[in-house]
């Protein structure tokens, strides 16, 4: 059953319509059930380049992708690309058919290593295409009616959507849209088995790292150090890893999407602030069987806290990424001490977010936000903080406290 997807609405846009439409995310995000949902016709012809047979004609002679586009009959104008970065080559057959005819037909990539395009000078259809990003799935995806601190201007989507599920198991299991559909124990082995083959093998497959035994080593303190400020120095006596080699690795888990930099918040700053950035996984769930967690362990408030902080610094991502420009997703922190988990930032306003375990909060858990107000009165005018209450409080004149189920 297909489930609705808030980037369906910018991927079929008429904005788009005479641009090659690129979809970007980590593996089993959902990019080519959307395609095949959003164009189920018969004008729409699907390379899959994780077809063996199909992958290796076409590094052979790429030029046999554009011969056999050619062929098509006419009323095929959709040429559906799945994992580009599998055979680089096409975007130079991509673009020369879109110059040819820009109107003639729709061009859908997707992608889930921009590193390897990158790494082997790949044609990134500069001008000729609109860059789109999925993600696990947000709760616009699951209660998209529901009225949220933090509104959505996307479209509300008519389609099915995905199925609601408690907190403890979002914090185990994560978001990803067949893990959120799956019963527990087969959650688990899909999680497992995605840390296994993907994470591991596929990154050594597309050629990211040379020697595997580190890679996996550093993959699982990653995991564990996930949501923290990066010290390199630290990780590298922990893993025995050079510090160098590590920033490499981090770079590798942003450029295959698995990982996310969370920059500091830089406007207007009158405090001195540390501007080391923060590091998150882009599922709480692969987090889990990345750091070699137990995911059928019940939910502790020693590691609650930091799943919870993790899952929305997953959330906000998400939403500023679907929203696109100037949405954007930071955290602020002083030498002094003062910190705020996240800044939700947008053309308006600022909106400083904290991230609380408890289901009973009190006035104090807002001290921070409230410091963040009063040093950026011009762009924040009030804030939030995220636990696990019932219901809504007004811990400050400024200040909500909201469920995790409200964000």
């Amino acid at each position: 059953m297909y489930r609705a997807r808030s980037i369906e609405a910018r991927l079929t846009s008429a904005a788009s319509r005479n641009k090659v439409r690129v979809l970007l995310g980590a593996r089993q995000t959902g990019k080519t059930s959307l395609l095949r949902h959003a164009l189920a016709t018969d004008h729409t012809r699907l390379f899959d380049l994780q077809d063996s047979r199909l992958r290796q004609r076409f590094e052979a002679a790429p030029a046999t992708f554009s011969r056999e586009v050619e062929a098509l009959p006419r009323g095929v104008t959709n040429i559906v690309v799945d994992e580009i970065q599998r055979v680089p080559a096409l975007l130079d057959e991509v673009q020369s058919l879109y110059d040819a005819a820009p109107r003639r037909r729709q061009f859908f990539l997707t992608g889930s290593s921009a590193r390897r395009l990158r790494a082997r000078s790949a044609n990134l259809l500069p001008g000729r295409s609109h860059m789109l990003r999925i993600h696990p799935v947000c709760r616009w995806e699951i209660v998209p009616s529901a009225k949220l601190a933090l509104p959505s201007r996307l479209p509300q989507a008519r389609q099915t959507n995905f199925p609601d599920v408690p907190l403890e198991r979002l914090l185990r299991l994560g978001s990803l849209p067949g893990v959120l559909s799956e019963p527990t124990r087969t959650a688990i082995l899909t999680l497992e088995t995605y840390v296994e083959t993907y994470l591991e093998e596929e990154v050594r497959r597309e050629a990211l790292v040379r020697d595997l035994g580190p890679f996996i080593v550093f993959l699982r303190l990653a995991a564990s150090e996930a949501g923290g400020h990066i010290n390199l120095a630290k990780l590298s006596q922990q893993s025995g890893v050079p510090a160098r080699t590590l920033s490499t690795y981090y770079q590798v888990l942003v450029d295959t999407f698995v990982g996310h930099w969370v920059e500091p918040y830089a406007r207007n700053a009158r405090k001195r602030l540390l501007t080391t950035p923060r590091f998150c996984f882009f599922d709480v769930g692969v987090r889990n069987a990345a750091s070699g967690a137990s995911l059928d362990a019940r939910i502790t408030p020693d590691v609650g806290g930091p799943l919870l902080e993790q899952w929305v610094a997953q959330e906000l991502i998400t939403r500023a990424s679907y929203l696109g420009r100037p949405h954007r997703v930071s955290f602020w922190r002083t030498t002094t001490g003062a910190e705020v988990d996240f800044v939700w930032e947008a053309a308006r306003e600022d909106i400083p977010i904290e991230v609380k375990w408890t289901d009973r909060p009190r006035p104090e858990d807002a001290r921070h936000v409230e410091t963040f107000l009063d040093e950026h009165p011009a762009r924040a005018r009030r804030g939030f903080v995220v636990c696990r209450c019932p219901a809504p409080q007004r811990l400050t004149e400024r200040v909500r406290a909201i469920g995790w189920n409200e964000l």
